[in-house]
């Protein structure tokens, strides 16, 4: 075939997405805003937005402790439990009465991930005068403006557009400094988050990266005899016409494809054969229904991991997760805590744990900042369908090395119809740029600049991104610790105590000065809390000894000597 079929196919082929591994994505080439960000920014950090798509439920993902009775008043039937095997995990017992949380109880990866000091949270996002629609409410986040601003493009696609002069896409892209797309969006769908105004993006569609790379390498018109329908370049007369420019935008998009295909098919090859071999989760391991079962974004993120892992400067990536719009059967009639929601939320936690784990594993960890979205939280109170309606605020989360990590904001008013905006989504995504992306903070916080509108808080960030990747130390050694045992030295009794921010099984040892273990002074599970125990010395002889503890992520040695 020749590249006159090509071009006649290219209508379809550019409305669809690209596909690695069964998951759709969209490369979008065009975004010279990014890639002139990725120049700027001295750093190789990589941006993944995380999609919670139809609303997220903010309540019964994060329960609000210090008002659980009028929570469960207002939802008895999708409320979820303060006891039993299915009750909610309590996130932190150092934060204020106020902003005291428990996580739903399928989210014990992101507990975990909390307890490293890799999960910042931020309660009642959203923005004034929210309509509560679905596709306005995403169209606003992702365009970066107010509940009456009508932008034809995206925040990402505006930053950092006035500081530089533009470069031309095609022509000048793939090149040395960046040889792939800046941005690449999974899925089927069309966001504006990255659209610009004045540019154009590319997308293909394949179903796995074998038939994509095999496909790209043979399309019809790649092996034209030279001097014979040339590039089906048109007559000289017509190159500055409209026609001839749209064919030759088309042609270099040709040609741009072939070249990413290359460049991508190395990276994730390169990335996959370097796995380290951790297992993302597949399923959810209770009831819901059949089609919530799979977990869809384990995939994406492992794809990810192989495309950073392989070399890829992709600076921005969208994954998505649907099914979030909970008007009924949220929950399961027998039991709150399983159902949609539950598998929603266990496959958000348990893919994020996994990947954590995975560039931890690849040594990239440091490089990766996740942060989600959701068009607006739930009402709340629960309907008589055993889910809940749209509503306004709800708890945006970041993962990763580069957090600070904690609960910043309060939990809502349950008195009222809707969780209230404690933070304008704004402000977190502007954080995010000047912090971690190192936009310029004047073009961020002017009016018109990557943001549209003004909203609370304007030019002021938000303490959510530890930019220079600070020790998170003193963050875990408040909330997991093994306390000095008193009296040191002692001669016939001491106290051990220690503190541990989530229940566990605690081992609490004593060892000799050569580590061998002479007795177990615990060995049982604890809750959260303080705890300690007085342990009779009167049988050791005078020296030098070693305890011990393994509770969790909490593993320390201290000293004890003994007199008589």
């Amino acid at each position: 075939m020749k590249r006159r079929e090509f071009i006649k196919k290219m209508s379809v082929l550019s409305a669809a997405p690209f596909m690695l591994n069964g998951i759709p994505f969209r490369l979008l080439a065009g975004n010279n805003e990014l890639k002139r960000m990725a120049a700027s920014c001295p750093n190789d950090r990589v941006l993944i937005i995380l999609q919670l798509h139809g609303g997220n439920d903010g309540l019964n993902t994060l329960i609000p402790i210090s008002d659980y009775n009028t929570y469960y008043n207002v939802r008895p039937n999708i409320a979820i439990s303060d006891r039993g095997p299915r009750k909610f995990i309590r996130l932190d017992s150092t934060l204020p009465d106020n902003a005291q949380v428990g996580l739903h109880p399928d989210m014990i990866g992101i507990k975990s991930l909390y307890d490293e000091g890799k999960v910042a949270i931020l309660q009642g996002v959203s923005y004034e005068n929210h309509n509560q629609s679905h596709f306005r409410g995403r169209d606003i986040m992702f365009m970066g403006g107010g509940a009456n601003d009508y932008i034809n493009s995206g925040w990402i696609g505006r930053a950092l557009k006035d500081k530089y002069l533009p470069l031309i896409y095609p022509d000048d892209f793939p090149n040395n400094d960046m040889r792939d797309p800046l941005a690449l969006e999974f899925g089927n769908e069309v966001s504006l988050v990255f659209h610009q105004g004045d540019n154009i993006s590319t997308s293909i569609s394949i179903n796995d990266p074998i038939s994509f790379f095999n496909l790209v390498d043979n399309l019809e018109g790649f092996d034209d005899v030279e001097g014979i329908d040339p590039r089906g370049v048109p007559p000289a007369a017509l190159q500055n016409s409209p026609y001839g420019k749209e064919l030759n935008w088309i042609l270099n998009l040709e040609q741009k494809t072939d070249e990413y295909d290359d460049r991508l098919k190395e990276v994730y090859n390169i990335g996959k054969a370097n796995a380290p071999g951790i297992t993302y989760p597949s399923t959810y391991p209770f009831n819901a229904p059949s089609r919530f079962l799979k977990n869809t974004l384990s995939a994406q993120l492992q794809i990810i991991a192989n495309l950073i892992h392989g070399g890829c400067q992709t600076k921005v990536y969208l994954v998505r997760v649907g099914g979030f719009d909970t008007h009924a059967q949220q929950v399961e009639s027998y039991d709150a805590s399983m159902g949609v929601h539950a598998a929603l939320l266990y496959h958000v936690s348990a893919a994020m744990k996994a990947f954590q784990q995975d560039l931890a594993a690849r040594g990239i960890d440091h490089r990766v900042l996740t942060v989600t979205t959701s068009e607006f939280g739930r009402r709340i109170r629960s309907n008589g369908s055993f889910g809940s309606d749209h509503g306004i605020g709800a708890p945006t989360f970041l993962f990763g090395k580069g957090v600070i990590p904690g609960v910043l904001g309060v939990n809502p008013d349950l008195t009222q119809e809707n969780v209230s905006m404690q933070y304008d989504y704004r402000q977190v995504y502007a954080t995010i740029m000047k912090e971690w992306m190192c936009a310029d903070p004047l073009l961020v916080d002017n009016l018109s600049g990557i943001f549209y509108g003004d909203y609370p808080g304007r030019g002021i960030s938000l303490p959510i991104v530890n930019s220079n990747l600070n020790s998170i130390n003193d963050f875990v050694y408040k909330r997991f610790r093994l306390n000095n045992c008193y009296p040191n030295p002692a001669s016939h009794f001491t106290t051990f105590s220690f503190y541990i921010n989530a229940e566990t099984l605690v081992e609490l040892k004593l060892l000799n000065s050569e580590g061998k273990e002479i007795k177990t002074i615990l060995n049982d599970w604890k809750g959260m809390g303080e705890h300690s125990i007085t342990v009779d010395l009167s049988d050791l002889k005078p020296g030098i000894y070693l305890y011990q503890i393994k509770a969790g992520i909490l593993k320390d040695t201290k000293q004890l000597s003994v007199i008589k």
